[in-house]
């Protein structure tokens, strides 16, 4: 019998370690989310390109505001994040 429980708890116990593992991964695509939707609101509003190095970034301006909106894929869904800077071209 105790083969069984141990089998039991063992797969329990991998799969609280994959679901923390996932989520330390998800965190990290987030604040991946964050500095790239800052860095390319900051970009544009001086008047560069911006690339992202993971994910894909959307930018929008409207009256003198950068909005750029960072998707940056992740283990437990995308993560997405936006940023506003005011545009500083001449």
């Amino acid at each position: 019998m105790t083969s069984i429980e141990t089998a039991v708890g063992l797969g329990s116990l991998i799969t609280v370690c994959g679901l923390i593992v996932a989520g330390l991964a998800t965190m990290s695509a987030h604040l991946a989310a964050v500095d790239t939707a800052g860095a390319a609101a900051r970009s544009h509003a001086i008047g560069q390109e911006f690339v992202p190095a993971r994910g894909a970034v959307h930018v929008t301006e409207d009256d003198g505001w950068v909005t750029a909106t960072a998707t940056v894929p992740a283990p437990l869904g995308e993560r997405r994040h936006a940023a506003v800077f005011p545009v500083e071209r001449p």
